[in-house]
């Protein structure tokens, strides 16, 4: 048996896969978001690494064979302070947070942004390490005094299972231009952070691995010894866990948010500065346009109108393609939005609202607008191949025909529902040395193709929607988000 770990924002999931790729056994715990202050979003990083240590005991607790493998991934981004034992040294800051919305603004009219897309092919945005970084370093900097590393999620777990410190070149990617080489200067000089790159933990040539020590043993249940490894973050996790390897090939993560992804032979560094270039090892990237809306967003929608997400088929069956002339744009995050477009004070809107519409046409027009998101950020992320989509959205029937009418192509729905830990686990295991059949423990049978007429009535949607975005961009400003 091998076990990943998928450390996400609000859930933390241990998955059990045997040799052949089958899920095995699932265990999963909440963890909370704390909200200190308007626009600032923590998380206790304690309670994050007690929730690994129970989804694994639980877990092992109920396998019959020896667990050969313990696979680390998690949410990436934001900023996670620690000391020299991996220890918290304040609560982490989350990739949510939008305390460093000005300083954005600012590094915007100073052209920052635009040096470290050239350097790396990774934007800013308020939850960025950089961001944060050089919030904390002007605002507070005793914090960033007082601790040895700033890093993130995965690897606080791993340095506490292992005694390594580490990070792998996805997440180091973000926004520094981690790989082989270790960081950009260029970028570390862009932000003004020069002076704290000894935070930033050595990066590896892939996930790093390392023996679970005695103490890790004891929280995971599991021998010390077992090998664990860190990463990749979850966007790409996902995507190995889906197959997604052919260049031009994409995936979209319906989830918190909406993940677009695109692989790429290299990292895309001109053009308009968007998205992120990650770095999965051996010279391969993927193009990631990583949106701020998702699923985040229908659940305020469900909310809002007195109804609850097992409502949904329902409301999205009562209300037609195109919701009646209702439209939305779905940019609901405090933090503003990163992808396709950068913007740290970016809103939604609902335009075309009567007497006559209903609870159904909202919730409609929400799902058609991060449809029409997801078709932006792949545009931008150069897709040209197959689509595979995944993630909690992708279990609504009505809410994928959506999607793939927006796209006006058939889509490869996974099969599997812990894709972000069974790419850890591959990942793994080639880390380890360990063979495995990747397309076997990848293949997904199941496709949903768009009718004609809803994919012409989306087209024009889509038109609209874009022209709408452009002209309400001016009109964003940032008072109301400070």
């Amino acid at each position: 048996m091998y076990i990943g770990v998928d450390i996400g924002t609000s859930l933390t999931k241990a998955v059990a896969f045997d040799a052949d790729g089958r899920e095995a056994g699932t265990e999963a715990v909440s963890t909370r978001l704390l909200h200190p202050a308007p626009g600032r979003v923590e998380q206790d990083a304690d309670e994050v690494f007690a929730s690994v240590g129970t989804v694994v005991g639980r877990l092992t607790a109920r396998l019959s064979g020896p667990v050969r493998l313990l696979a680390l991934t998690g949410q990436g981004d934001g900023l996670w302070l620690l000391d020299d034992q991996g220890r918290p040294t304040r609560p982490a800051l989350s990739w949510m947070d939008g305390r460093a919305a000005g300083l954005i603004r600012r590094w915007e009219a100073a052209g920052v942004p635009d040096e470290v897309f050239r350097a790396t092919g990774n934007t800013l945005f308020p939850g960025a390490p950089a961001a944060l970084l050089a919030w904390l370093d002007a605002e507070e900097p005793e914090e960033l005094d007082r601790a040895a590393t700033a890093g993130y999620c995965k690897d606080m777990v791993f340095q506490r299972l292992t005694g390594v410190r580490a990070t792998d070149p996805s997440d180091a990617s973000l926004p520094f231009g981690g790989g082989p080489d270790g960081y950009s200067s260029a970028a570390l000089r862009a932000t003004g952070l020069e002076h704290r790159a000894g935070l930033l933990a050595p990066v590896h040539d892939g996930p790093p691995a390392a023996p679970l020590s005695t103490a890790g043993a004891e929280l995971v249940g599991l021998p010390a010894g077992t090998p664990v490894t860190s990463g990749p973050f979850d966007l790409p996790a996902c995507a190995r866990g889906s197959g997604v390897r052919r260049p031009g090939d994409g995936m979209v993560i319906i989830g918190t948010t909406l993940a677009c992804q695109v692989a790429r032979e290299k990292a895309q560094t001109t053009g308009e500065p968007s998205g992120m270039s990650l770095a999965t090892g051996g010279g391969a990237y993927l193009r990631a346009m990583p949106a701020m809306v998702g699923t985040a967003g229908l659940d305020w929608a469900l909310r809002t109108t007195g109804h609850g997400i097992g409502d949904l088929e329902g409301l999205l069956a009562e209300s037609p393609p195109g919701a009646r002339g209702v439209h939305m744009l779905p940019y609901l995050a405090p933090s503003g939005e990163r992808a396709p477009f950068v913007d740290p004070f970016a809103r939604g809107e609902i335009s075309g609202l009567s007497l006559h519409h209903g609870p159904a046409d909202v919730v409609r027009a929400l799902c058609e607008g991060i449809a029409y998101a997801a078709r932006h950020c792949l545009e931008a992320a150069g897709l040209d191949g197959d689509l595979v989509l995944c993630g909690g959205g992708s279990r609504s029937p009505l809410w994928v025909e959506v999607f793939s009418g927006v796209m006006g192509v058939p889509v490869t729905l996974e099969a599997g529902a812990q894709v972000g830990a069974r790419g850890a686990v591959l990942a793994g295991l080639a880390a380890v040395g360990e063979p495995v059949d990747e397309q076997a423990w990848t293949r997904a049978p199941r496709t949903a193709a768009p009718a004609p007429e809803p994919v012409r009535l989306y087209e024009e949607g889509y038109r609209r929607y874009r022209a709408h975005l452009e002209a309400v961009r001016p009109l964003w400003a940032g008072d109301g988000a400070r």
